[in-house]
C-alpha cells in the first residue's frame, strides 16, 4: 500500500535535496538580462562624485536671493569644468548635469528669474540647495547596490552601466528536460487517426513555465506508453539535464509505466509518490545520480498546477535566485466549504480593488482536472490547507497569483 504524505511534508523533502553548487559564467551586460547575479555589486565611487545641477538655471549663493538682482559672469555647459567662481553678487548660468561651480550652493531655475542683459532679477526664491544633487545622492562608494541572487532587469542594466561594468558573473541556468507520455496523445501537427486521440498541451505548457522561470529547456516531446520507450526517454533526459519532468503514467492504471521505469528500471531513489493534494495526488519525485525527476499527472490542469508548485521553486533554487511563488492574502466573495482532508488548489479570478485583492469564481468551470482554460484572463489559485476550516464570505484567504509568476 503506497503511503501518501501531506503537501507541507512534500515541500520539505524537496527543499532538503542537496543541489550541486551552481556554476557561474561571465556574461556581457545586455546579454545578462533574465540571469541571476552571482555576487554582490558594490559601488567603487560616489554618484555623483561632485555637487551637480539637477536642472537648467543659475548657480548662486543662497543668501544672494535677498539682493534680487545678480550679475551673470559665465556659462557652465554640461561636460565642462568652469573656472569662474561664484561669489557674493554674481551667478553662473548652469545647465542640467553640469558640475555646480565653486562657491555656489543653490540653483535657481530659469523660470524663477527675469534676464536683463548680463543680470538676473529673482522673481521667486527657492530653498537652500535647491536643484543641487549632493555627492553620493544616487549611490555612495562601497555601497552594495545589487545583491547576489537578483535577477537582472532593465534597472540593473542601467546601474551596472553607470558603474562601467561590461561583464558580470551570473549563475548558469539549470537545464530542464520535459516530456509527455501516453499512446493516446498527439503532438502539434500530428494527424488524428481515431476519436480516442487527444492533443497534448502539457509538455509545451510546462516548457513555457520553465522558460519564464529562467531555465534552459530540452523538449523531449511525446512518448508512447511502453516500458522501453519510457526507459530510453528518461535515460537520455537524465544524461542531458539537471531536472527531468514527465506528465502522465504515475497513477494506478495498467498502462502507467513511468513509475515502474523510475523505480524498477532506473533504480532511482523515490523521495515520495503520492501527496494529499488536489489536483495531482499521484505526483512522484525521485533522484538518480544527483539528477531530479518530477513525474506529474497527465491531466492538463493537474500537471500545470503541480509544475507551478514543485518545479518552479526547484528552478529558483538551482538559479540561487531570490524568487518565491507569489502567495498573497485576498478577500473571498462567497462561502467555500472544506471538501476533503487535502490541500486543495482551486482556480479563481482575482482583482485588486479598494487596496486589497479580491477573488471570485465567476465563469470558472467545474469538472475534472483537465480544464486548463480556468487559468486564462486574471487567474489565481485559492489555497485550502488540509487542516483548514470552512471558508466564509468575506474571509481573507491565501491565493497564488498566476499572472505574477516569475
Amino acid at each position: 500500500m503506497r503511503e501518501f504524505i501531506n503537501y507541507d511534508k512534500s515541500l520539505e523533502i524537496l527543499n532538503n535535496i542537496n543541489l550541486s553548487k551552481p556554476t557561474t559564467q561571465k556574461e556581457f551586460l545586455i546579454n545578462a538580462i533574465g540571469s541571476v547575479i552571482a555576487s554582490d555589486i558594490v559601488a567603487d565611487h560616489n554618484s555623483p562624485e561632485f555637487p551637480t545641477s539637477g536642472m537648467d538655471g543659475y548657480a548662486i549663493k543662497h543668501e544672494d536671493q535677498k539682493n534680487k538682482t545678480i550679475k551673470i559672469i559665465d556659462k557652465n555647459p554640461a561636460g565642462t569644468v568652469v573656472e569662474s567662481i561664484v561669489e557674493t553678487g554674481v551667478c553662473i548660468k548652469t545647465f542640467t548635469g553640469s558640475l555646480m561651480p565653486q562657491g555656489s550652493d543653490t540653483l535657481i531655475p530659469i523660470e524663477n528669474v527675469e534676464v536683463n542683459g548680463d543680470e538676473i532679477t529673482i522673481i521667486k526664491e527657492v530653498p537652500f540647495g535647491f536643484a543641487t544633487r549632493a555627492i553620493g545622492e544616487n549611490y555612495a562608494k562601497d555601497e552594495v547596490l545589487i545583491k547576489k541572487g537578483t535577477v537582472v532587469g532593465f534597472a540593473e542594466v542601467g546601474v551596472l552601466a553607470s558603474l562601467n561594468i561590461v561583464q558580470i558573473p551570473v549563475i548558469v541556468n539549470p537545464t530542464v528536460a520535459i516530456a509527455s507520455t501516453g499512446s493516446e496523445i498527439l503532438d502539434l501537427g500530428e494527424v488524428q487517426t481515431n476519436d480516442a486521440q487527444i492533443r497534448s498541451s502539457n509538455h509545451l505548457t510546462i516548457e513555457a513555465l520553465c522558460k519564464k522561470a529562467g531555465a534552459n529547456t530540452l523538449q523531449m516531446g511525446i512518448v508512447e506508453d511502453d516500458i522501453d520507450s519510457i526507459t530510453n526517454l528518461l535515460e537520455t533526459a537524465l544524461d542531458k539535464s539537471d531536472v527531468v519532468i514527465t506528465t502522465g503514467g504515475v497513477s494506478v492504471g495498467d498502462y502507467d509505466f513511468v513509475q515502474d521505469v523510475i523505480k524498477d528500471k532506473l533504480k532511482a531513489e523515490v523521495l515520495f509518490h503520492g501527496v494529499t493534494i488536489k489536483p495531482g495526488m499521484h505526483l512522484l519525485a525521485a533522484v538518480k545520480d544527483g539528477k531530479i525527476i518530477i513525474a506529474l499527472p497527465g491531466f492538463a490542469y493537474s500537471s500545470t498546477v503541480c509544475a507551478i508548485l514543485y518545479v518552479l521553486p526547484l528552478i529558483y533554487r538551482f538559479r540561487n535566485s531570490n524568487e518565491k511563488l507569489p502567495i498573497v492574502k485576498a478577500r473571498i466573495s462567497q462561502d467555500f466549504p472544506r471538501r476533503m482532508p487535502k490541500t486543495i488548489f482551486t482556480a479563481c479570478n482575482v482583482e485588486y480593488t479598494n487596496n486589497e485583492y479580491q477573488v471570485n469564481f465567476d465563469g470558472k468551470k467545474k469538472g475534472t482536472s483537465a480544464i486548463l482554460t480556468n487559468m486564462l484572463e486574471s487567474p489565481a489559485l485559492l489555497i485550502q490547507k488540509d487542516d483548514s476550516e470552512d471558508i466564509k464570505k468575506g474571509d481573507f484567504v491565501d491565493i497564488l497569483l498566476l499572472n505574477d509568476l516569475k
